[in-house]
């Protein structure tokens, strides 16, 4: 007899376990299904942190999800022993025509966000292990910082089950059938039907929303950070912020040493289209993947350009215009979706989890997800090839 759930979570990654927990501490009968073992290497929240800002260079309509975020976050930290947030602070800094940075800036404003505005003098005099050259400005936040997107996948899990959500892994969706009023999910050797379902299957979700005729312009991309051995005396977590940079060579965003492990940086842009199936997944495997990031640390942070300590490789997820698709189903009211996250997803996964849960039980949320319908114009695919940058306005 095929096990029957109110409702199905399709990827059990950053935005699928948070939303887990939320139905399950409501009491809701809940199944959740991953192709690995979250957290795992095979996700966007792979590589231990993640960054987060509340004034949001990516749109003022972000940082009401993003404060909302950061409760939620303060509220699973006192929920564990593990780490889930530290506060390090965080600078977003580039040319002052940056989009970004002046969107960051804008945010604050709005929104009276505790932050503030300052020249590159200030910026290398406040952090020696920074060199900002003229011209170029910052916005720093101090109640900002940093995620660890492991830790809280596993918290959120162990809550999850904790209050009676079913948890399916290693577990490939190989099948999925929506019918007018329920859902039936197969893996490759299991079936199960559902009132409702989430679809979060992160850089798969491509593949899955294809599977169900819904096409809509969204990309997994190969992207890469590493580590280096740095002056901890200038870079560790208690004294050197974690940053965002939209720089004139690329952006990049980086950590604070965090127990002697060295100075974490990525590139945020440059990325290579990839299918999430069949993709290099070794760290220089490619010229550039350290090339690039020591050519940014050549100029903005030459103590930091030490010996390369180790490097990885994880995946976004792109939309065209790099905002995200959190909807229900246009043709199927009891499905919801949260995808194309864009390299800036994660740190609003614990207020997504929660918005999914409201629209599966409520059918609506108290947040606003106006900008994030699936239905908007830049999504479909007869405007593939169009390319949009609004919110770094490169």
């Amino acid at each position: 007899m095929t096990k029957h759930y109110e409702v199905i979570v399709v990827g059990a990654g950053s935005m699928g376990m948070a939303a887990g927990y939320y139905l399950a501490a409501q009491g809701v009968k809940t199944l959740m299904i991953d192709a690995f073992d979250p957290p795992h290497e095979n996700g966007s929240h792979a590589g231990q942190t993640r960054l987060i800002r509340h004034a949001c260079g990516e749109g003022l309509e972000y940082v009401p999800l993003a404060l909302r975020a950061q409760e939620l976050w303060d509220d699973l930290q006192a929920k564990t022993n593990e780490r889930i947030f530290m506060k390090t602070g965080v600078v977003t800094y580039g040319p002052a025509e940056s989009l970004f940075v002046q969107t960051a800036i804008d945010g604050g404003h709005k929104y009276k966000l505790n932050f503030e505005t300052l020249s590159a003098d200030e910026i290398n005099a406040r952090w020696p292990g920074i060199t900002v050259p003229d011209g170029q400005i910052g916005c720093y936040e101090p109640e900002a910082g940093m995620l660890f997107s492991e830790n809280s996948i596993r918290t959120f899990r162990r809550l999850a089950l904790d209050n009676g959500a079913e948890l399916k892994v290693d577990s490939p969706v190989m099948n999925i059938d929506i019918h007018a009023d329920s859902v039936k999910v197969d893996t490759d050797t299991e079936s199960f039907t559902a009132d409702k379902l989430i679809i979060s299957g992160g850089a798969w979700n491509k593949k899955i929303l294809d599977d169900l005729d819904m096409k809509i312009n969204i990309q997994p991309s190969r992207q890469t950070i590493a580590w280096f051995d740095s002056n901890d005396e200038l870079y560790k977590a208690d004294s050197f912020p974690g940053f965002f940079a939209d720089v004139p060579t690329g952006v990049y965003y980086g950590f604070p040493s965090i127990d002697s492990g060295g100075l974490k940086i990525g590139r945020y842009d440059n990325g290579d289209d990839i299918d999430p199936a069949y993709y290099n997944k070794e760290f220089g495997a490619y010229e550039k993947d350290e090339s690039d990031i020591r050519g940014f640390m050549s100029q903005y942070m030459q103590a930091a350009n030490g010996s390369l300590k180790v490097g990885k490789t994880c995946l976004f997820t792109n939309t065209p215009d790099e905002n995200f698709i959190i909807d229900k189903h246009p043709e199927h009211d009891h499905v919801a979706i949260a995808a194309g996250f864009s390299g800036h997803g994660y740190k609003f996964s614990s207020a997504v989890g929660e918005v999914l849960s409201e629209l599966v039980t409520a059918g609506e949320t108290k947040q606003d997800i106006s900008l994030f319908k699936a239905t908007r114009p830049s999504l479909q695919p007869e405007n593939e090839g169009e390319v949009y940058f609004k919110a770094r306005g490169k």
